[in-house]
This record gives C-alpha cells, structure tokens and sequence, in this order.
C-alpha cells in the first residue's frame, strides 16, 4: 500500500493522526522533540517534524476514508494525482526520528529577506539577504563581497540568522 500525504488545518496534525487511528487508518506523524521556554519553566514538548501534513498507508480505493476527520483538509497533490511516498522514505524518517538528537533536527525554508550564513563551501562564513528561492537553489546577495550567488542546499550548508532589529 502507497503512504499518501494529507494536507491539516494549522496545528491540527496530531488530533488529525489520533481520529484517524481511532478509525482504523494506519497514519504516521513524524513528531520531534523540543524544549520550550515559558516564563516559570522548560518544557519538553512533541511538534509535528512536517506542520500541516501527515501520511496515510492507504489503498487507492480507501482514500476517501480522511475526509470528515477533523483537522484534515484534504490531500496533497503531485502532477495532478495524490502525491505518494514510498515505505523506505517513511522508514528513513522513523530512523532519522531515532538516531538523532532532535533538537538538532530543523527544515530550513527561506524566502525573500531571510538572512543566512554560508558554513560550507567557497563562500564559507560569508553572511547574505536570500534575494529568491526555488527549490533548493536559493539566490543570495553577499554584501560583503558584493556579488549574487547561487547556493545549491544539496551541496553547501547554510544557517538561518535571527532577524535584525530593522526588520522586527
């Protein structure tokens, strides 16, 4: 059976998955483990690894079994047909999930305006404002050096920096 990808309300994934367990769906929600700072203490807290998105092994025939859960919005869709993830993937995120320190574990999603630091490749350290992203090439302004460059995720390690006061 194919896993699917099923699309939630925002921060509904984790309700969504326990519905549609309790109505015999066989759902995953890859959830990871973050501190969280309140004003009187630090928590240990379970967020969904993917917002708004859980996956479903379920037979074509049997897709229509999400809908009316709540917290689900409907299915992602690929070219026009449900997108699919295949097992080994799932079972690479469970691994993942289990080997690593999770608070090491972050999606990086940058847009226009993010500020980033290089920390690989020939534009190691360099700092720079994210001009326009696609996929995983993102273009960069390099202030220091004045030039674009285009970063490959695939090949260079980049961070996310916090925002700059002008910005908040």
């Amino acid at each position: 059976m194919p896993w699917f990808v099923i699309y939630t309300k925002s921060r509904s994934e984790k309700l969504a998955a326990k519905e549609l367990r309790q109505r015999g769906v066989d759902v995953y929600c890859p959830l990871r483990k973050v501190k969280r700072q309140w004003s009187d203490r630090v928590k240990m807290v379970e967020e969904p690894l993917f917002r708004s998105y859980c996956f479903v092994n379920l037979e074509e025939n049997e897709r229509q079994a999400v809908y009316g859960v709540p917290g689900v919005v409907g299915y992602l869709y690929w070219l026009k047909k449900p997108a699919i993830v295949k097992q080994k993937e799932i079972d690479l995120i469970k691994d993942m999930l289990s080997d690593f320190d999770h608070d090491a574990l972050e999606l990086l999603d940058f847009k226009t305006a993010d500020r980033l630091k290089i920390t690989s490749g020939a534009f190691m350290d360099q700092e720079g404002e994210v001009m326009s992203a696609q996929g995983k090439t993102i273009m960069v302004k390099l202030e220091a050096l004045q030039v674009y460059v285009s970063v490959d995720l695939n090949k260079n390690k980049v961070e996310k920096l916090s925002r700059t006061k002008r910005e908040l």
